[in-house]
């Protein structure tokens, strides 16, 4: 006999099938469709694909293709939205020597093992605690001696789901995995659609492409362009190939964020997803039978990784946890994952209280504090109203080369003739607290403690230390290691009362260490979580203790890295003019008030130039650096201004809003950029004053034609007033030219009807500014 499971919370319920001798499927999914209607005109970005020439004719034919709603407000749709699977896919799929006979047909996907046809359904457990429903379902296999647990997790407060999927060696005989997806699933159907013969056509893929200073490069593709029709249909098999995106190494987006979105704009539904592991991962999605798509999302393998886990009987291992959830629209959908991502940061963390923070290190010290240098930079810096002053990498350094010498972390006696305690309590005197970089995670090969450590602790390869750039990598598997940091930690707490520590990782060792492992993709994941649970520990024991994750900037900005710390660094980019894109596309891998966009204002930048430097911050965890000490009072005040600015407008909104692109997701290379910050929709908040107003940044770059038009489609037919935020001009309102003090001719104007911020950027220059939308 058969049976439909049916689990979920108030805005998603999941239907598994739970036939006997059958795998687990997924077979339908309602949830509740957003009620707020689309706040931009499209889904996703056709119009800013199209500026640069990327895919024009798809999007173009598809005039939802950067909106899974239709572009227009949706409020005269069903609430609830039903999803079916009528091509049924295992939701787990298990690669392994000595069970099973490898994939059902050759291929190089993560989908049809034989072994995902053998784990068969057994029973489930479903329990609520706290703020989160969980579902285990266990599946086996009596013949091939092997055990399943599949764990769904759903926050009460969104329809984001968190998969798990653990595997069980019950035999005598040892089982070595090679590859464990953790949750695949068919892209499926809108109930009661008719689609075409082809249903992969009308299925479209956003994914990012990162590189170090390179970070955020969102882009559109079809499904078909992806994966073509091969006339697979005559041989009776599915392809062989997929799309997919791998990670490399231990930066875990150094090459691509294991997150993305699926968009059916003729069925006005589409997916987002994301992988959560700091280290390997790989995602993809392909074709499987019918014209189906599919999604299939991992942490490392074999394949990909060097990764494979031997187990012995009684044992077992996780995977590496994964979130999906379905939306009506990206509004919806970026909304989702917002929630999500807040219900699971870690609660030791207080997230929601973004600081004001300087950091002396970019296009500043560079590497190379003094007390000389560092105590007019802390004058200044209080002067401008930081609330945490960071002093970046060097201050542990005598030798002049800061780079291999880091692991002991004892400060610098030529950089501070007086000891560092005079520069922290510079920084404490002035009400800011102190904080200090450090690269937990390396040792380099000149430090002394590369010699007082013994080689267990360190990553190796066949017996031998694994060296990159002049360190040696941590193993933080190792309790001599955690013993060690967690001195560290609190020596430079207990001795300076440091507060904020920039945690920073800036090599790429390659696939892990094979010290004690299975493989060295099993030992680098065994680190990663080792690294990931010290990290959780340190707010255990330093209540109050703010961390920042940087990696080269943004080259670990993978879910499982930020749901740890308060803020992260989203990139090394020298170049203001450039940063725009990363600070507009950095809410997209993270949560807004996370987003440390460097603000380097420069004392020989004009007037648009230094707002502009300013702007790139705003909107996300303000991240202050430059030579405040060389800018005239006017510049100090426009820092100042900022920071005001931030403190009394921006801050409370953003920690309890959802981002937004009004004219989509930037390219590289756009000569207009804008982000938003929006309120909840009415089903996931309590109704305010703040649920009537929306920020806004647009940013000008060298722009040809100023014109453009923000659609705001959740307030149009309504009057709204405009009001200058940075830089700050409170006789502006609606309709009226906004005309700041500082040079450039900016004109913003509401559109009433067409529910669009009209607004004109001053040609050929670099310019931002920021302002509020609200209801009048």
């Amino acid at each position: 006999m058969g049976s439909l499971l049916k689990w979920g919370n108030d805005l998603l319920q999941i239907e598994f099938t739970t036939k006997e001798d059958r795998p687990v499927t997924v077979a339908a999914m309602t949830f509740s469709a957003s009620r707020s209607g689309s706040y931009t005109s499209n889904f996703q970005e056709s119009n800013a694909l199209s500026q640069h020439g990327a895919h024009t004719s798809e999007m173009e034919a598809a005039s939802a293709v950067t909106s899974v709603a239709p572009p227009t407000d949706t409020g005269n749709m069903e609430n609830d939205v039903r999803i079916v699977f009528p091509n049924p896919l295992p939701m787990l799929q298990v690669l392994a020597s000595g069970r099973g006979w490898g994939h059902v047909h050759a291929g190089r996907r993560l989908i049809q093992t034989s072994l995902a046809a053998m784990l068969h359904y057994e029973s489930y457990e479903s329990t609520h605690s706290g703020q989160f429903s969980r579902l285990v379902i266990h599946l086996g296999n009596k013949t091939e001696r092997v055990e399943a647990d599949v764990t769904f997790e759903l926050p009460d407060v969104c329809s984001m789901f968190r998969v798990r999927s653990t595997v069980r060696n019950t035999a005598e005989s040892s089982m070595t995995l090679e590859s464990v997806p953790t949750y695949c699933q068919p892209f499926g159907k809108r109930a009661n659609f008719n689609e075409g013969s082809d249903s992969l056509d009308e299925w479209y893929l956003a994914e990012c492409k990162n590189d170090w200073l390179g970070e955020g490069r969102w882009s559109w593709n079809t499904m078909r362009e992806l994966c073509p029709s091969l006339g697979n249909e005559l041989d009776g098999r599915s392809p062989q190939g997929a799309h997919s995106l791998i990670s490399e190494g231990t930066f875990s987006t150094g090459t691509a964020l294991p997150m993305g979105l699926l968009a059916a704009p003729a069925e006005h539904f589409g997916w987002i997803f994301q992988v959560e592991n700091n280290g390997a991962w790989r995602w993809e999605v392909g074709e499987a039978d019918n014209s189906d798509g599919y999604l299939a999302l991992s942490g490392p393998d074999y394949r990909d990784h060097g990764w494979s886990k031997t187990l012995g009987k009684g044992e077992s291992f996780t995977s590496v946890p994964v979130s999906v959830a379905p939306a009506q629209n990206f509004d919806q959908a970026v909304e989702t994952i917002t929630l999500y991502r807040r219900a699971y940061h870690t609660p030791d963390d207080h997230i929601a209280e973004p600081k004001i923070i300087f950091n002396d290190y970019m296009n500043t010290l560079n590497g190379d504090p003094t007390t000389e240098r560092l105590l007019p930079l802390i004058d200044s810096a209080a002067q401008v109203g930081a609330e945490i002053f960071c002093i970046d990498c060097g201050w542990y350094d005598d030798t002049g080369n800061w780079w291999p010498s880091v692991g002991e972390w004892k400060p610098s006696h030529t950089r501070f003739p007086n000891g560092l305690s005079e520069v922290i309590d510079a920084i404490k005197a002035h009400g800011m607290v102190p904080g200090l970089w450090m690269e937990p995670e390396v040792v380099g090969i000149h430090s002394p403690l590369a010699k007082q450590l013994p080689d267990s602790a360190f990553f190796q390869h066949d017996g031998k230390r694994v060296v990159e750039q002049e360190r040696y990598m941590l193993d933080f598997r190792n309790p001599i290691v955690v013993n060690h940091m967690n001195e560290v930690v609190d020596r430079l707490i207990d001795d300076f009362g440091v507060g904020y520590f920039k945690f920073d990782y800036n090599v790429t060792p390659g696939p892990g260490t094979t010290y004690q492992s299975d493989s060295a993709g099993d030992g680098l994941l065994e680190h990663n979580r080792a690294y990931l649970a010290w990290i959780r520990d340190l707010y255990q024991r330093h209540p109050g203790l703010v961390l920042e994750n940087c990696s080269s900037g943004g080259m670990r900005t993978d879910f499982a890295q930020t749901s740890s710390f308060r803020l992260q660094s989203t990139s090394d980019q020298q170049d203001y003019k450039r940063y725009a894109t990363i600070s507009a596309t950095a809410p997209m891998a993270m949560l807004p008030e996370q987003a440390g966009n460097w603000a380097y204002p420069s004392a020989d930048m004009d007037d648009e130039q230094f707002v502009f430097a300013m702007t790139n911050t705003m909107l996300g965890h303000f991240f202050l650096s430059g030579y405040l000490n060389r800018f005239s009072d006017k510049q100090i005040d426009m820092v100042r201004a900022a920071v005001d600015a931030y403190r009394n407008t921006i801050r409370t909104r953003l920690v309890n809003g959802v981002p937004f692109w009004p004219i989509g997701l930037p390219g590289w290379n756009d000569d207009k950029v804008a982000l938003g910050i929006r309120p909840l929709s009415p089903e996931t908040s309590k109704a305010n004053e703040a649920d009537h107003e929306v920020l806004i940044t647009v940013w000008g770059r060298n722009a040809d034609n100023g014109e453009v038009s923000l659609p705001v489609l959740a307030f149009r037919n309504h009057d709204c007033e405009i009001v200058p935020v940075f830089p700050g001009d409170s006789g502006a309102k609606a309709d009226c030219a906004l005309n700041n003090a500082l040079p450039g001719q900016w004109s913003f104007r509401w559109n009433r009807e067409g529910g669009s911020l009209d607004i004109h950027i001053p040609e050929g220059t670099y310019t931002a500014r920021t302002v509020m939308l609200r209801t009048c």
